[in-house]
């Protein structure tokens, strides 16, 4: 068997999920993988047999979307070609983690596809939103990568086709520890937005992973890492809490080793506000904005008692017998 399963790299959550799955997945066949923007910052240990510029996100200083970068690096003409080029007829199966040139070339070659992922999970009502719901983001997760069939991926089993979260195996052979450290991962915020901050509360370490940092040092309370899989999983495990923000990978990790949670999802990402909706109804405490007083808010959280909801990891064996049998029905 054939398969093609496309990455978006918006960010690292996409390409970590294509990691830890690749090995089932080659027990059904062989795997060409095509990625899709460039936001990602983790090594890719992956086929990538196609490449692709996408639709990348583009970030304003501290942690906010810059829409106008976003719109004026989006080349309409060559998604077309690319997606026109993209010999899908030659796999049997067309796997689509939220990649829209893969989603656009199905239709154009008239190629059937699953959307396997996070975002499938919105083609259901019941999955969490926030109070205000926003027209034009539901249309994105909607419309974006639609694909015929969906295989979702979320916290809970919010509808009959959304399934846990994949959980790496290390995380799950991990035995979580305490060295009472905190993790930071924020990829949107600049590290003059949050360093003040974290410098006030100085009887906690944090371990900041920052996408512009090349060496470990440390400075003060914060040991600076660069965005390495193997030293995030290694401080995740043994850190007591973590500051990320509306993602999905990092937080399911986090809940799944039942790890003190401080989300901040990005401001305007719809997607992570639906996430960051989803984590308030597990007890999991979210800020919105960060301003002066954001030590005292981690003061607050660190002093706090919060609730470690409890979440499964997915049986990917089982999972991806599902999604080929999925695809022939």
């Amino acid at each position: 068997m054939k398969i093609f399963y496309a990455i978006q790299a918006t960010g690292n959550g996409h390409i970590s999920r294509a990691i830890q799955l690749y090995p089932y997945l080659k027990k059904f066949g062989s795997v060409d993988f095509l990625l899709s923007g460039n936001n990602a910052t983790l090594d890719i240990e992956l086929p990538i047999k196609f490449k692709s510029k996408g639709c990348s996100l583009h970030y304003s200083k501290c942690g906010g979307l810059d829409y106008w970068d976003i719109v004026k690096n989006i080349r309409p003409r060559q998604m077309y070609k690319e997606a026109d080029a993209l010999p899908l007829k030659a796999y049997d199966v067309v796997i689509n983690d939220f990649d829209s040139i893969t989603s656009l070339a199905c239709k154009l070659q008239n190629v059937h596809s699953v959307q396997f992922g996070h975002q499938a999970s919105f083609i259901s009502k019941e999955t969490p939103r926030p109070q205000k719901k926003s027209l034009m983001g539901e249309m994105i997760l909607k419309h974006y990568a639609s694909s015929s069939k969906n295989i979702g991926l979320h916290f809970k089993k919010y509808d009959s086709f959304i399934l846990p979260p994949i959980i790496k195996d290390n995380i799950i052979e991990a035995t979580p520890t305490n060295l009472n450290h905190i993790t930071v991962y924020l990829p949107s915020f600049d590290k003059d937005c949050l360093e003040k901050a974290f410098n006030k509360v100085s009887d906690v370490q944090f371990h900041w992973f920052l996408s512009d940092v090349t060496v470990t040092h440390t400075i003060g309370n914060i040991t600076y890492y660069p965005v390495h899989q193997k030293s995030f999983n290694k401080s995740l495990i043994s850190c007591h809490g973590i500051i990320t923000g509306g993602g999905f990978e990092t937080p399911a990790e986090a809940l799944y080793l039942e790890k003190k949670i401080l989300s901040i999802p990005i401001r305007n990402h719809y997607e992570q506000e639906c996430n960051a909706a989803a984590l308030k109804k597990l007890g999991v405490p979210v800020v919105y904005e960060v301003d002066d007083d954001f030590n005292l808010i981690i003061e607050n959280w660190l002093n706090t008692e919060t609730l470690h909801p409890q979440i499964k990891a997915n049986n990917i064996p089982e999972t991806l017998q599902y999604l080929f049998d999925t695809y022939k029905d």
